[in-house]
């Protein structure tokens, strides 16, 4: 870790492996998911150490404290020294996980599949396809 004063935010967040490429660090950014001590920025916005920052991967809401600026993206126990996660960020992360745990399996809900061969053969059989010799109206 170097001794930088400031750096670009969306490079930090790159570093700090939030994100995947600096390209999807700045379209978070252009999309209002990331904030610098509660305000709204661009993706040239510099970064300080001690500064607040609240961003969203996917669906986690996460706010973190600058600790150390890198100039490369390392490793990712080297990268979590740039950062501390607040109390309550870690907290509404794990009762968000706790919560999609809990929550009922989408295909459980489910009250009629897809039509089995069967299924589909008294579906055609009842539309009378067969009947028919051409997709258009009869005169």
């Amino acid at each position: 870790m170097n001794t930088l004063e400031s750096m670009r935010i969306d490079k930090w967040l790159w570093c700090a492996r939030f994100y995947k490429t600096r390209g999807l660090a700045a379209e978070e950014i252009g999309k209002g998911r990331v904030t610098i001590n509660g305000l709204a920025i661009k993706a040239s916005r510099d970064v300080r150490p001690g500064d607040t920052v609240a961003l969203r991967q996917g669906q986690v809401p996460r706010t973190v404290v600058v600790r150390a600026l890198s100039n490369m993206r390392g490793p990712a126990p080297v990268a979590q020294q740039l950062y501390e996660e607040t109390a309550e960020s870690i907290a509404a992360r794990e009762k968000a996980q706790e919560l999609r745990r809990l929550a009922p399996e989408p295909a459980a809900t489910l009250q009629e599949g897809r039509p089995t061969k069967r299924d589909r053969r008294d579906i055609d059989r009842a539309r009378d396809w067969g009947s028919r010799w051409s997709a258009s109206i009869d005169d």
